[in-house]
């Protein structure tokens, strides 16, 4: 048996390491990739990461199953039901008269972790109209994140970009989601305030919010429906807001100087409350006698919603009432923003793209095999130049799973054309190794470092074209050019050096 050289150890050491860092699994299940926070769900314990087995016993494979549970046990809303959810982390025992607050998705077979391109969804690059500093952006970056959070949209992504000019902008990636949810919750500031004539009582966000009320009935919900037209139909939602002490206070000094006018529903006071979201007014609510003057830290805020049908207004209500709860308890953004990009991402679609793409990887590679198998006539190089192209393959998705970073379809195009340098460099070695047969050791060593030559040249001009891509068009080709930088660099590290010693040992000049 052959004495296996340190370059071909090397390329076994990084083949295992990347099989570690892909973990591939068969665990069955549903993963929990969002948990409502203040729900039931939230309250029992369970959180996002875990891994759903069963549900009163019942086994949970996937989300078909994980769905036809738990429509089998939520067919009324009359009384609570028992949910004993068994996971990777414990068991958890719910009693809800509703399916619980939580988002799952098909629990991962390795630890690869793919873009919006292919999980589907929706992307937007936004730039905020003003010039910003990096630490701003950092701050933009967090109040966003954490508005998307509070809405319930589920693997967000956000993360700062810039172009090759020094632009900021902020990408923002969101899986399942459409966008009208990006541009409704992202273009606009979301300044949220309430006024009485000019004054402003109080604003969105924590300084002047203590609590908003989302998920009890009792103080959150559509509290009418009702036809409007022949072909509309007009639902109302209410909710309480409540406010520190010091926006009370104030409620309390502005009302403290009003009038009263006398309607023949009541007496309220001769100003009423205005609720404006980025200075358009979206209710005015009448303010009653009792209130004047008082410290009040509880309010009502309301809202409505409109459709064709009872179900569109309902949903339409529901809708508007999530939008202005999240407004009122993140805040306004700290600047106005403009979204320069906005695309929707069809799941089926990338995964088509991604089926056509690694297709043509395959039969390339299998194609080029082929052609060197009738030029040298020697299957040994064939396999050697197919095990080389798909343990580069290999070692650059392990990297990318142990790093944590999305495979997209840019990042596969970047993988497809690492293979293409690949063998182009793998036939310059074949060819230089092959040049005079029969020749002296010393004159196989030559033609090796001809071939080395080419090879520097050709990694090092690829690097100098590859690191200006990471930066250009705002990141969305950053994607392409990490794993393209990373496939060269271990074909010039790894791979090449390890094939150049199987091609040695092969043609018998080890």
């Amino acid at each position: 048996m052959a004495k296996l050289t340190l370059k071909i150890w090397v390329l076994i050491i990084a083949l295992l390491f990347s099989l570690l860092a892909i973990s591939p699994s068969f665990q069955s299940g549903v993963l929990i990739k969002s948990v409502e926070k203040n729900s039931t769900a939230f309250d029992v314990g369970l959180r996002k990461g875990m891994v759903i087995n069963s549900i009163n016993g019942q086994p949970v494979s996937d989300i078909s199953g994980y769905s036809n549970i738990i429509n089998g046990l939520f067919l009324s809303d009359d009384s609570d039901v028992k949910v004993l959810i068994s996971t990777d982390k414990g068991d958890f025992v719910a009693f809800s008269n509703r399916p619980l607050n939580i988002t799952v998705g098909n629990t991962p077979h390795t630890k690869i972790k793919t873009g919006l391109d292919l999980q589907g969804g929706a992307r937007a690059l936004v730039k905020p109209e003003v010039e910003i500093t990096s630490q701003q952006l950092d701050d933009l970056i967090a109040v966003t994140n954490n508005r998307l959070n509070v809405f319930g949209i589920s693997d967000v992504n956000i993360r700062a970009v810039s172009d090759l000019s020094g632009n900021k902008f902020m990408l923002v990636e969101v899986a399942g989601a459409t966008p009208s949810d990006i541009r409704e919750l992202i273009a606009k500031q979301g300044k949220f305030e309430a006024k009485i004539g000019n004054d402003t009582v109080f604003v969105g966000g924590s300084r002047d919010i203590t609590n908003v009320c989302r998920f009890d009935a009792t103080c959150s919900g559509i509290r009418t429906c009702q036809q409007s037209s022949q072909d509309s139909y007009f639902c109302q939602f209410s909710f309480a807001v409540y406010l520190s002490q010091a926006a009370a206070e104030k409620h309390a000094d502005i009302t403290s100087k009003l009038g009263v006018n006398v309607t023949g529903t009541g007496r309220y006071l001769d100003k009423s409350l205005d609720l404006l979201v980025d200075d358009n007014l979206l209710d005015s609510l009448l303010i009653s006698e009792g209130l004047k003057g008082q410290v009040t830290t509880q309010i009502s805020v309301q809202g409505s919603g409109t459709g064709a049908t009872q179900e569109e207004a309902f949903d339409s209500a529901m809708a508007n009432m999530n939008k202005l709860q999240t407004v009122l308890i993140t805040g306004s953004l700290p600047f106005k923003l403009e979204i320069v990009k906005l695309d929707t991402i069809s799941p089926a679609l990338g995964g088509k793209f991604t089926n056509y793409i690694l297709l043509a990887g395959l039969l390339s590679v299998l194609g080029v095999s082929l052609i060197v198998l009738l030029r040298y006539r020697s299957i040994k190089y064939s396999l050697a130049l197919i095990l080389t192209s798909f343990s580069e393959v290999f070692i650059i998705i392990g990297v990318a799973a142990f790093i944590n970073w999305s495979l997209d379809l840019a990042s596969i195009a970047g993988i497809l054309i690492v293979i293409g340098t690949g063998i182009d460099q793998q036939i310059i070695i074949l060819d230089e190794s092959r040049g005079s047969k029969g020749g002296s050791n010393f004159g196989f060593v030559e033609r090796l470092k001809r071939a080395w030559f080419i090879i520097i040249g050709a990694y090092f001009t690829a690097l100098a074209s590859l690191i200006p891509l990471y930066w250009a068009g705002a990141g969305l080709l950053r994607g392409f050019a990490f794993t393209s930088i990373l496939g060269v660099t271990i074909g010039f590290l790894i791979t090449r050096p390890a094939f150049a010693d199987i091609i040695k040992k092969i043609s018998g000049n080890s």
